[in-house]
């Protein structure tokens, strides 16, 4: 088959794309001929490389996956040779406990497709049935591929580990990611009135369109002091957090008195300060998240297939050219999320 894979960490140029050798498939395994895989950041942290996290290699990335499936082991009973899929980016063992709980990123087991095994920037990829979900004709694979992780992720954000209620305010950053655009919507769903931010004017139409109630435009204004006017002071209950230090500081200033902030990334970078004294003053709380389970996974599924969860398409490349793709992302230039046709 080909693929794209590097050998080595680096920036975009370590991206090669040729033949690899095909996946081989297991008594319990699907083997999907994958039409469309979308990019995360994650993707390009484990191209860069990341401290404390064993990354195959030569190394395929690549979490979000959408295609047909085209064989099956001998176990397999639920597919058939064609039907339209989409893949879980999380795996965990059926053993391990936390599976039983539907708490499944909690397991010191899990483990995200496309980060510590190979992943979907590929023509074939062979899965265990249960992380393997029927979709329908409803979205393009390109489309049903911009959902998994993002969409997952900010639905264990906001609904498990956020609580967010109908008729609280939230901040959203960065209305154009993948993740942004799909919490945007799953706030909306969920009642709140939204406020977000994107680097571009021309992005605002398209943030408000995803339900944005307030639109900031961080480079020119201090969205600290805008969400203060913007709520007569009071601040948000939810600040839904992934940039990192670059934010943090004002995120803190944005939060209401007993708000939380829930964060799941850091591309801005992996350390910032926090006043303990206004932590513990206003009765704040941090709130780490990541990814999400299996069973939240199929939540989102039903959102999207209901048309309450919208897939949100920035631009598509063909699978050979994913430098050019993950240049694209690490310039923030994208409104929505990226995607290689494969």
């Amino acid at each position: 088959m080909k693929a794209v894979y590097f050998e080595k960490h680096g920036g975009p140029e370590v991206l090669k794309y040729g033949p690899f050798q095909d996946p081989a498939i297991g008594f319990n395994d699907v083997l999907v001929a994958v039409k469309a895989c979308a990019l995360n950041h994650l993707d390009i942290w484990a191209r860069k490389g990341l401290p404390g996290v064993t990354i195959p290699m030569p190394h395929i990335p690549g979490s979000d996956i959408s295609g047909v499936i085209l064989d099956a082991g001998k176990g397999v009973k639920r597919f058939k040779k064609g039907d339209r899929v989409v893949v879980s980016p999380g795996q965990i063992p059926p053993t391990a406990p936390e599976v039983f709980e539907s708490r499944d990123s909690y397991s010191p087991e899990f483990r995200i497709i496309g980060l510590q095994t190979q992943g979907g920037y590929a023509e074939k990829i062979a899965v265990d049935e249960r992380w393997v979900v029927p979709v329908s004709g409803k979205y393009s694979f390109e489309e049903w591929a911009s959902v998994p992780l993002a969409s997952l992720t900010a639905y264990h954000m906001l609904v498990t580990r956020a609580n967010l209620k109908p008729g609280e305010r939230v901040l959203v950053h960065a209305a154009g990611s993948g993740i942004g655009s799909a919490a945007i919507q799953i706030a909306k769903f969920l009642g709140a009135t939204v406020y977000t931010t994107v680097g571009d004017y021309k992005k605002v139409a398209r943030a408000k369109k995803l339900g944005a109630d307030e639109v900031i435009l961080y480079k020119t204004k201090n969205f600290a002091e805008e969400i203060k006017e913007l709520t007569h002071g009071l601040g948000v209950d939810v600040v839904f957090e992934h940039i990192g230090p670059e934010t943090w500081q004002r995120n803190l200033l944005s939060l209401a008195r007993g708000g939380r902030m829930v964060t799941c990334g850091a591309t801005s970078g992996p350390k910032a300060e926090v006043d303990i004294r206004a932590l513990y003053s206003r009765q704040l709380s941090l709130l780490g998240s990541y990814m999400g389970s299996f069973a939240e996974f199929l939540k989102v599924l039903e959102l999207v297939e209901s048309g309450h969860l919208s897939p949100t398409i920035d631009q598509v490349f063909g699978l050979k050219e994913a430098q050019e793709a993950h240049r694209r992302m690490e310039s923030r230039q994208n409104f929505g999320k990226i995607v290689l046709k494969v």
